[in-house]
């Protein structure tokens, strides 16, 4: 029993050390949860919310929201206290806890980046990849991965402690014995380092990705607009301060336990001071606080739910309408809102666009761009067909549509028609058909233009039925 006595002892820590750390603890607490029940609330109250991405944002804020939960609580009651209060049951469950739904959070921010680069990527494999049944297989899938590293501690690899000011609990990171230490590395390596590595990977290659598909945006404009190219570099700024964000929260949250316990690892753990080992644990519980505005409130679609079905709440309709005004943007997490109308009158074309997020805007048109490369034998035949896109401008999309499908066809839309509403503005061209007529002096980009013009067109006829 001595033993045991000393791993719950109590430190000689002044009592206002213990207070501030109750305060922060306090609206770490407060906030997660508030923040993720938000992000919950909305899912569940709007239908079209509930994509086959968004799903990884659900379950990201449930992680959160039981992190949060879990957490807070107990260290609030233990600092106040000025040491562990619930015996040693309670500290293998407060660690558990700690554990599953810390590591699910991060697994799950790394789904997110793989999601997202897979679609910026491999458009086309998305769509036949993309099913209800798989985003659920791969979310239980992050369940267990967490439970397992979870476990481990319970059945004898490493166990679980009181660690820093005795006020929380984690696993047995400073104690030299084989089965801790290995238990350390493998958890430093499979939960944060490679993870860390994949996440860096993933948007590195959507920016070089999105980068070639804002090139060869414009060039599919006949002239070359300053409007086109304003909209690419904004759109490749905004998707690196995106990536930047993701990435400098994920160090910062989970770099400082990863330097403790490997320093403890290597054998110093006895210059570890337990105010540098509470530090950490009390940043990584932070994560629970930021990670539901950057992966959901800030985009509009959960802003204006959130606006509409909580009364407090309509300071949020106002903000979207400020971001929209500036940034011609209706952003949504992998959800691109596509409207078109367009008329043909006397010598005007009027076209009305409204593109999506600015990663889901480069998503599509990378799908788009990816797969252009019809041959000259098929250009008459589908030529013939387009009039029934005059005859009939405003496509309406069945409601028995996928989701992946209504995306491939907005979006080509969008695509196809940003640079004929550019071309049409300068030159003023009687119809339509002249905006998409050949032309020999220009050949590179009308062939280009062309050639993804003939794909949108296949496209609908594929999907569409015209009567």
């Amino acid at each position: 029993m001595e033993p045991q006595r000393q791993i719950y002892k109590r430190l000689d820590i002044p009592d206002h050390v213990h207070y501030i750390i109750a305060f922060f603890i306090l609206i770490i607490g407060t906030l997660g949860v508030t923040g993720n029940a938000l992000v919950m609330f909305a899912f569940y109250s709007n239908k079209k919310l509930r994509s086959l991405p968004n799903y990884f944002i659900v379950n990201l804020a449930v992680s959160d929201f039981l992190m949060a939960i879990t957490q807070s609580p107990m260290f609030f009651i233990n600092c106040l206290f000025k040491e562990w209060m619930f015996g040693e049951l309670g500290c293998k469950i407060y660690a558990f806890c700690g554990a599953l739904f810390g590591i699910t959070s991060m697994i799950n921010l790394l789904a997110i980046s793989i999601d997202r680069y897979v679609v910026i990527t491999k458009p086309l494999q998305t769509i036949q990849w993309s099913s209800k049944r798989r985003t659920s297989l791969a979310i239980l899938c992050i369940w267990l991965y967490s439970l397992a590293w979870s476990l481990a501690p319970l059945i004898g690899w490493s166990s679980y402690i009181p660690e820093g000011l005795m006020t929380s609990c984690t696993w047995d990171y400073t104690s030299p014995s084989p089965a801790n230490k290995s238990y350390t590395m493998m958890l430093c390596c499979f939960v944060f380092f490679i993870p860390l590595a994949i996440i860096l990977y993933c948007y590195l290659f959507m920016f070089l990705s999105v980068r070639r598909a804002s090139r060869d945006l414009e060039r599919l404009s006949s002239q070359k607009s300053s409007f086109v190219k304003q909209q690419s570099m904004r759109s490749e700024w905004k998707l690196a301060k995106i990536a930047a964000v993701v990435i400098v929260v994920y160090v910062l949250s989970w770099s400082p336990y990863a330097c403790v316990t490997l320093i403890a690892w290597a054998g110093h753990a006895n210059i570890l001071t337990p105010y540098s080992k509470t530090l950490p644990a009390v940043i990584a519980k932070s994560s629970a606080i930021y990670n539901p505005f950057i992966y959901a409130i800030i985009h509009t679609k959960y802003r204006a739910t959130l606006a509409e079905k909580v009364p407090g709440l309509s300071c949020l309709s106002r903000i979207q309408k400020d971001c929209l005004t500036s940034t011609n943007s209706d952003a949504s997490f992998h959800d691109s809102s596509v409207s078109r109308q367009s008329s043909v009158s006397k010598n005007k074309l009027h076209t009305t666009f409204v593109m999506g997020e600015v990663e889901l805007d480069l998503m599509e048109n990378r799908r788009n761009l990816s797969k252009v490369s019809f041959r000259d034998s098929s250009r008459q035949r589908i030529l013939k067909c387009s009039s029934l896109l005059i005859e009939k401008p405003s496509v309406q999309m069945s409601a028995s549509f996928s989701l992946c499908e209504r995306d491939l066809v907005s979006s080509s839309l969008a695509l196809a028609t940003a640079p004929t509403v550019v071309y049409t503005k300068k030159s003023g061209s009687a119809d339509i058909t002249s905006d998409l007529s050949f032309n020999p002096k220009n050949d590179s980009m009308t062939h280009s233009f062309s050639d993804c013009f003939f794909f949108l067109l296949a496209t609908i006829l594929k999907y569409l039925d015209f009567k």
